[in-house]
């Protein structure tokens, strides 16, 4: 889905509209193409909701590329948005944090899991509920100059943020 969406142009000049530093950033509101300042955003789609991929073995290190989606309340099935995602920015985490969330979540993290979350951080605590589907190979570096970006008191950036989405091969 978000490859054909990519293909299609869909995410182009579409904003990244909740930045919250040390946890993620987040785009794919159609309605943010053109909002206005003072525009709430996050609740938009394309009018379908993507099936829960959920996989122990794609967990939320930094870079890692989920589907955003509404509360386990309004959302039981946990389906994706259509179009939204969200990108991890993360927290540095100790070996006791990451000892806690697995107890806490019932989940065993592989040593090569561990030894990224350890050295680069991540949201653990998201883990086997929300839909991994990528992860940033290239440009950390770029999730760290758009997680330091200023945000009013709805997590928007205060200057927009527009995307420009390609399939690299």
């Amino acid at each position: 889905n978000f490859v054909k969406l990519v293909e299609e142009g869909y995410y182009d000049g579409l904003l990244f509209h909740r930045i919250v530093e040390g946890f993620m950033i987040q785009g794919g509101d159609p309605r943010s193409r053109g909002a206005r300042e003072s525009q709430s955003l996050g609740s938009g789609g394309p009018g379908y909701q993507v099936p829960a991929e959920i996989v122990d073995s794609l967990v939320h290190i930094r870079g890692a590329v989920a589907g955003a989606r509404m509360s386990d309340e309004a959302n039981p099935d946990r389906e994706s948005s259509g179009s939204q995602f969200y990108i991890v920015h993360g927290q540095q985490l100790s070996e006791e944090s990451l000892a806690s969330i697995e107890e806490r979540k019932g989940l065993k993290y592989t040593d090569e899991q561990r030894k990224v979350f350890l050295e680069q951080g991540g949201t653990p605590f998201l883990d086997l509920e929300y839909t991994v589907f990528g992860q940033i190979i290239d440009g950390l570096d770029v999730i760290e100059k758009i997680s330091s970006l200023e945000t009013n008191e709805e997590d928007r950036p205060k200057e927009d943020l527009e995307m420009k989405l390609i399939i690299v091969n």
